[in-house]
């Protein structure tokens, strides 16, 4: 698509907006930039970037003379498609644009992408440190942390770029196209955004929707809505499974990993050498390998990536272990779905730290995962009264649940029950809003309140 001549209107001045505001205005591009966050000050937003300084920047509302010099909408992942200032946007005529498909507008390389419901953060970081064992130059970017607009100026004709792509993402791609796909899982979440589970799955599934005979999207065997979605897609699908031999695709057969393609067998590894705990985690390995392999990375490479992969920040991290105790930091955790997969690794009795933000989740499977792991529950944020209710309806022991008012005094709680051989775990099954800025900041917080905790505060009995 010839943009030369085109207007943009960048919404969102976060991380997303400012890298799409950068890219455009380093094309040579028209655009300006709205955020509906009437506190913000112009002058902070300017300080940002160098190429800020002569862009017009509306904050709080934006004027109707300004919709309509404007042909395309860049809207960040955070701001919903259905809100009333995007309704307006499609009246005055403006294409509904997010910053996936503004960066791929860019890019001159191949793409590979991976969605799901959990794991993508996983995947897709030990697939970019497969593809940087084989190609000179790899980009990772999307919901990873690094916008994909900031980097596709820099991209090449042989550059490869894999990005994670949220539902959020998703909701405003049309031209995306990558050479490979992947949908991990598709469990409910973000149902206060999408409204329906429907609505979830079919954003999730949007990220094949311009693939065809010529690209590859893997699925995992196991999920019944992906199963179903594989007869679907005008592409070559490509199965992952933790729980059956494949005819062809990558599985789990005991504790090996198995390649199965063109009636040939070739063990990839076995899970007994990754670094990586968790069935969940032996999904998102295989579907990491499955994309790389049908991409073309010889299997050295690929094993080599896998063996030397530790897991990544704020995914059942390991922190510390304290007179006995050892300390987990699944912060990322956002989900019921994320979360039992954390308990799930665990191989310890179990002090688990959970409660957050209410995206509207049920918490019933969660609790039932616990099968008589978790010891204590200690529980915060606007949703400790939900759980509580909902585990105590389960016949989770009410004596072993205990509301607290910060993270410091949930790790506080912990720390004095704790028993030598105990995991201390957050893996909170909900958002961090209302309490931290976000996942991040509010692992960062349990890893700094862990590494305080002196030898001596555990009881170690």
């Amino acid at each position: 698509m010839d943009l030369r001549g085109k207007r943009f209107l960048v919404v969102g001045a976060g991380l997303s907006g400012i890298a799409a505001t950068e890219l455009l205005k380093g094309q040579g591009l028209s655009v300006c930039l709205f955020d509906g966050n009437k506190g913000l000050m112009e002058e902070d937003i300017r300080k940002k970037s160098a190429l800020l300084q002569d862009v017009e920047i509306y904050l709080g509302s934006l004027p109707q003379e300004a919709l309509e010099g404007c042909d395309i909408a860049v809207l960040s992942p955070g701001v919903p498609t259905d809100i009333p200032s995007v309704e307006r946007m499609r009246q005055a005529g403006m294409a509904i644009w997010g910053e996936i498909e503004l960066g791929y507008a860019f890019e001159q390389g191949r793409v590979l992408a991976i969605t799901g419901t959990n794991g993508k953060t996983t995947t897709t970081a030990l697939l970019g440190d497969i593809m940087k064992r084989h190609f000179d130059h790899v980009q990772v970017v999307g919901n990873i942390g690094i916008p994909y607009t900031a980097l596709a100026a820099g991209s090449r004709p042989d550059s490869v770029t894999v990005a994670e792509i949220s539902s959020f993402q998703l909701e405003t791609i049309h031209a995306f196209c990558p050479q490979v796909s992947a949908i991990l899982n598709i469990t409910p979440d973000h149902l206060n955004r999408h409204h329906t589970m429907e609505n979830y799955e079919n954003a999730k599934k949007r990220i094949a929707m311009n693939q065809g005979s010529g690209q590859v999207c893997v699925l995992n065997y196991e999920d019944p809505v992906l199963r179903e979605f594989a007869g679907q897609t005008k592409a070559q699908v490509l199965f992952f499974s933790s729980a059956r031999k494949l005819l062809e695709g990558i599985y789990l057969d005991g504790d090996q990993i198995v390649w199965r393609m063109g009636g040939e067998e070739a063990c990839v590894c076995s899970t007994r050498q990754l670094q990586l705990l968790g069935k969940h985690n032996y999904e998102n390995a295989m579907a990491a390998a499955a994309m790389a392999l049908s991409f073309g990375v010889p299997m050295k490479a690929v094993r080599e990536a896998l063996l030397a992969f530790a897991a990544v920040e704020h995914r059942i991290e390991y922190v510390a272990t304290k007179k006995g105790v050892r300390f987990y930091n699944d912060s990322k955790g956002t989900n019921p779905d994320a979360a039992i997969q954390a308990v799930r690794a665990m191989e310890w009795p179990t002090l688990l730290i959970g409660g957050g933000y209410d995206k509207g989740s049920a918490y019933d499977s969660w609790i039932q995962s616990f099968g008589g792991k978790v010891k204590k529950l200690v529980l915060l944020g606007a949703t400790r009264e939900k759980i509580r209710d909902t585990a105590i309806r389960l016949g989770y022991p009410a004596q072993n649940i205990l509301l607290v008012e910060s993270l410091e005094e949930a790790v506080d709680a912990c720390v004095a029950s704790a028993d030598a051989g105990d995991a201390v775990l957050l893996s909170p099954a909900c958002a961090s809003w209302g309490m931290f800025r976000n996942y991040e900041q509010r692992g960062e917080r349990f890893k700094e309140m862990v590494r305080a905790i002196r030898e001596e505060d555990t009881t170690g009995r």
